[in-house]
């Protein structure tokens, strides 16, 4: 009898704990929907205060829309046929240094006859001060007029009467009120662009004003592109500092724009991306290396304060990203949590990391076609972990493929070289191979108490021997 009274007070605790549960989430709920309905009220209310934001606010509740600004074209007119990529630039006059001319001249020096046939430069001078913009068209102008001409660069400018409230907006992170106003008409100077630029080619690059290219970026992006096909992203990044280098296709930039707009006042415009990728479903950065741009200037829009930040993952030369053609990847090491062997032949920066290996262990590639590789490139360790090398292997190539789908393997190998100090390249690698590669293999000569980091395994092909 106690047993039972003892359970049926344990049972009746346990549902009155469930209902006290659910009692606080419903006032909970109910105290956060009060909250953002009186936050609405204040944001709605102070942004709605200004006549000039009645042209921006108004289209906000679609998304796929464009904004409704009437644009200033200062140089060019855009093109009726759409072009393969447009690179964004927005300009405002600084205290300190100019670098906006050396920015447009490095995109179109740096890029072939045929790759200019499928850019497009827009420049947003996104100052108030008319005369300076008045100046920098003219100097634009001056040293870039067969671009305009050739309908490859524009600029325009979006009259300040479509701008949001500037002033007196929320102190986030203690910033400074000026800061807060900078930033925050950043965001909207960057809205604006995107904007602008949402109809002009199939994919967009941001570019910051004090930014160097490097030799024949557009091509190096396309064959990134290639590489995607299939597979969902929202921004692809060929550099990792600031607003430099982010790529999205262009059909989001409405909803981008849409963004930046909604939240101008709350955070810097690199934050808003990542929030604005996340929401998008795309859960992790994906960034390239080397990096296609780097940060050229010394001083920065904001006040002329000194910005010395460089990408050091930055290749000026020309950048030939590998072909890896498509592969199924496997390895006898006992791998580290999820770094796994995938992770070594992506373009993604990330890599394999394996727990100590020992003499034989392999980590094999095996082709989904027959190939034919004119290069090899292997690097092990990263700069962090810089003993996580292979102390001592071997590169093998392979053919006569034997096995089914998921166990397919070589049966003969013939061995290109031995690491040194960690890596392995190879260049002519279809000259010293006779036959169609099915497989290709890292093979450990000699056990090691260090773990193995592959960072990253490169392969550039040429056409197969047989078709």
């Amino acid at each position: 009898m106690r047993c039972l009274r003892k359970r049926s007070a344990v049972s009746f605790l346990g549902v009155l704990v469930i209902c006290l549960l659910f009692m606080n989430l419903y006032i909970e709920d109910g105290y956060v929907l009060e909250g953002d309905k009186q936050l609405i009220r204040e944001t709605a209310t102070h942004q709605l205060n200004s006549e000039r934001y009645v042209h921006t606010f108004k289209d906000l509740s679609n998304f796929s829309g464009s904004i409704n600004v009437s644009y200033r074209y200062l140089a060019g007119t855009p093109l009726p046929r759409k072009r393969y990529l447009t690179i964004g630039l927005s300009s405002v006059k600084r205290k300190k240094g100019n670098y906006l001319l050396e920015t447009i001249k490095s995109i179109f020096e740096q890029s072939s006859y045929e790759e200019l046939k499928e850019i497009t430069v827009v420049v947003h001078l996104a100052d108030f001060d008319s005369s300076w913009c008045e100046g920098m068209v003219q100097d634009i102008s001056q040293k870039f007029a067969h671009h305009i001409i050739a309908g490859r660069l524009m600029v325009i400018h979006a009259p300040e009467e479509y701008y949001p409230v500037l002033d007196g907006l929320k102190r986030n992170y203690n910033d400074p009120e000026d800061r807060v106003k900078f930033r925050s008409k950043q965001n909207v100077d960057y809205a604006f662009l995107l904007n602008f630029c949402a109809n002009l080619s199939d994919y967009y690059v941001m570019l910051e004003d004090d930014v160097r290219c490097s030799k024949n970026f557009l091509t190096a992006v396309k064959k990134v592109i290639t590489s995607r096909e299939g597979s969902y992203w929202v921004t692809l990044e060929f550099s990792k500092l600031g607003y430099i280098g982010k790529l999205y296709h262009s059909h989001d930039l409405p909803r981008l724009a849409h963004f930046l707009l909604m939240f101008y006042q709350e955070m810097p415009c690199d934050w808003l991306l990542i929030h604005f990728r996340g929401l998008l479903a795309q859960k992790d950065v994906i960034r390239f290396k080397p990096s296609l741009f780097q940060h050229m200037g010394y001083y920065s829009s904001y006040k002329g304060a000194e910005n010395k930040l460089k990408d050091d993952d930055f290749e000026e030369d020309s950048f030939d990203i590998p072909d890896n053609p498509p592969a199924n990847l496997h390895t006898n090491m006992n791998v580290f949590e999820n770094y796994e062997a995938s992770k070594a032949y992506s373009s993604i920066d990330e890599y394999f990391w394996g727990k100590a290996p020992s003499t034989g262990d392999l980590y094999v590639i095996v082709f989904e076609k027959p190939i034919k590789i004119s290069k090899i490139k292997v690097i092990t360790g990263t700069e962090d972990r810089q003993n996580d090398i292979l102390h001592h292997g071997a590169l093998e190539v392979g053919e006569k493929i034997v096995g089914s789908k998921k166990g397919r393997q070589c049966t003969t190998y013939l061995r290109l070289g031995e690491f040194k100090n960690g890596n392995f390249e190879m260049t002519d690698v279809e000259h010293k191979v006779l036959f169609d590669i099915n497989c290709m293999r890292i093979l450990v000569t000699k056990s090691q108490k260090e773990w193995l980091i592959i960072r990253s395994i490169s392969i550039w092909t040429s056409q197969p021997l047989n078709q």
